[in-house]
């Protein structure tokens, strides 16, 4: 039986990946496939590349919409192209009202209008197959001058720069879900301050930053957290990596949902968190700092072998398991 949250990467291969790639059909006009840790493919419609990617949102019951439409978005941030639409499937649980459909639209409308795209259509329904309110999207972007970044394409001896915190996304659903029992180990003002991470679920300020700069990768930290993230972007570029876990940026609201919670900030899910794969890490986050944006060297990408660094310790680096989400409670 598997864990929630991803399929392991090894049964993901076995299962899902070699099959498609043993398909007999293979377009000429597809020029970015799946694989494991890529964010997004890519067709050549003859002017630019058309960019897409899906992601289901799981593990929050609050402002679910909103966060539909922002972690979507992310991917195509992630090519270093800019999304344009998004279709939405909504499934509600019997019992579901017209008031929480509501708050479900007001959200995705009001990060499709921060994030300039447009609503496509979609699908809704009420379905005994859900416990709870599940979004699935499918966001479309285009590139900028047919240029494409891939996940995959990290380079040995690069640095791996990471974006504001560990975490986000994570300790904003947290503070959110569980705020009256997180009372007791955090003040109201804190509570806040951990609800309003929200505010910087997107990474499109980065990814513009990045790519100008001349990043060879970049992926946005979800289900994995930054541990996660970091180790996807070494397996999918065929890397090893060396990562400086002291040097990892946290607030200190996480880190204390997460030891009241008995969770690991760095595999809880980060949205709003650019793993970035570049030549010149400082150099970056000086144009990240300049912009405002909070950034870190984190580790760099070696030929060869995935190891944390920490305390005067090197440990293995594991592939990402059942996302810290899953295993918070009070």
């Amino acid at each position: 039986m598997f864990e929630i949250g991803k399929i392991p990467p090894e049964i993901l291969e076995k299962i899902v990946m070699k099959p498609m790639e043993g398909s007999r059909v293979k377009r000429e006009d597809v020029i970015l496939r799946p694989k494991t840790g890529e964010d997004c493919s890519a067709i050549d419609l003859g002017g630019e590349y058309c960019v897409l990617s899906t992601d289901p949102i799981t593990g929050a019951e609050a402002d679910v919409g909103y966060l539909a439409v922002q972690i979507n978005c992310n991917d195509i941030y992630s090519a270093g192209a800019e999304p344009m639409g998004i279709l939405l499937t909504v499934l509600l649980p019997p019992e579901s009202t017209e008031e929480l459909l509501g708050e479900i639209m007001t959200g995705a409308l009001r990060a499709a209008e921060e994030r300039k795209i447009e609503i496509l259509g979609g699908h809704t329904e009420v379905t005994e197959a859900v416990t709870k309110p599940l979004i699935s999207a499918a966001v479309i972007g285009k590139t900028k001058g047919r240029k494409l970044l891939a996940t995959g394409s990290a380079k040995a001896g690069q640095d791996i720069v990471m974006t504001k915190w560990a975490g986000t996304e994570g300790t904003a659903i947290l503070a959110k879900e569980w705020e009256a029992g997180l009372r007791a180990y955090l003040s109201a003002e804190e509570l806040e301050r951990a609800q309003d991470m929200k505010q910087f679920l997107s990474v499109g300020a980065e990814s513009e930053i990045a790519f100008d700069y001349g990043a060879s990768a970049m992926h946005d930290a979800t289900e994995g957290g930054i541990l996660g993230a970091v180790w996807e972007v070494a397996e999918c570029s065929g890397l090893g990596v060396d990562v400086f876990v002291e040097q990892i940026p946290v607030k200190e609201e996480t880190k204390k949902i997460c030891a009241a919670m008995h969770i690991d900030y760095l595999r809880l899910i980060s949205s709003g968190t650019m793993i970035i794969a570049v030549d010149d890490g400082a150099g970056l986050v000086k144009k990240l700092h300049e912009a405002g944006i909070e950034g870190a060297v984190i580790g760099k990408l070696t030929e060869g072998g995935r190891y944390m660094l920490a305390g005067g310790m090197r440990l293995p680096l594991e592939e990402p398991g059942s996302d810290a989400l899953y295993e918070a409670k009070l």
